[in-house]
């Protein structure tokens, strides 16, 4: 998969970009955990999350927040985050300005991260949200969300309790206008451990059910060359 550096709003971004075959393949935007906890876009869980969405076969790109691995600038507690990951969704966008579809996900932080830039882009048809950090930041602007999704948990995880994303979800779930599912995985950590093929399916059978037109690859392809802007 091909390296990519963008401009950022803090200084260059350093991803990691899948080029789907079809002109009009659908986007996918994958955020990463905490960078001070050792969160990058090469996360486990990042990497099941983007190989489920190449296989539908979706343009994804991962990427590392300000200050991770070659992307420049200095962490700011999720409001440069954020603004990192606007930039990020507008670089795709700008090599795929036929896209059928544009998606947003992210792991824990990510997750955070993800969900507020769900509510700032009008143009994001959905979400996946794997450990949504519910109980230590607000997602209280979710009010009302705007786009139907699939929030996954652990029912072992131990840094987020299950119960606080429960909640969440079930909150979500009561809105007009959108679906919002809650999977949860049976004895999985926050960090999936042994349960990461299982996570990667859970998501790659969810996007058959709600972006049906678009066919499974038997496993990812060759991606092609984009330009360094």
């Amino acid at each position: 998969m091909p390296e990519v550096i963008f401009n950022g709003p803090d200084g260059r971004l350093e991803g990691r970009y899948h080029h789907g075959k079809s002109p009009s393949a659908p986007l996918a935007l994958l955020l990463h955990p905490h960078p001070q906890h050792g969160g990058t876009m090469n996360n486990k869980v990042v990497y099941a999350l983007y190989h489920a969405f190449v296989r539908r076969g979706f343009s994804t790109l991962r990427f590392n927040f300000r200050g991770v691995g070659r992307s420049q600038g200095k962490f700011d507690n999720g409001q440069g985050e954020l603004s990192d990951a606007a930039s990020a969704l507008d670089w795709m966008q700008s090599f795929n300005p036929n896209a059928s579809a544009c998606w947003v996900g992210g792991f824990s932080f990510g997750a955070w991260i993800a969900m507020q830039l769900l509510m700032r882009r009008p143009e994001l048809d959905g979400f996946v949200s794997v450990a949504p950090p519910a109980n230590v930041f607000d997602f209280t602007f979710l009010a009302p969300c705007p786009s139907s999704g699939l929030i996954i948990h652990g029912t072992a995880d131990d840094l987020v309790p299950e119960a606080s994303v429960a909640k969440l979800a079930t909150k979500l779930a009561t809105q007009r206008n959108i679906r919002v599912g809650y999977r949860t995985i049976e004895g999985a950590n926050h960090f999936f451990g042994s349960q990461l093929d299982q996570l990667g399916g859970m998501v790659e059978s969810y996007l058959a059910d709600v972006v049906p037109e678009r066919k499974a690859v038997p496993a990812p392809v060759p991606e092609l060359a984009v330009a360094m802007s």
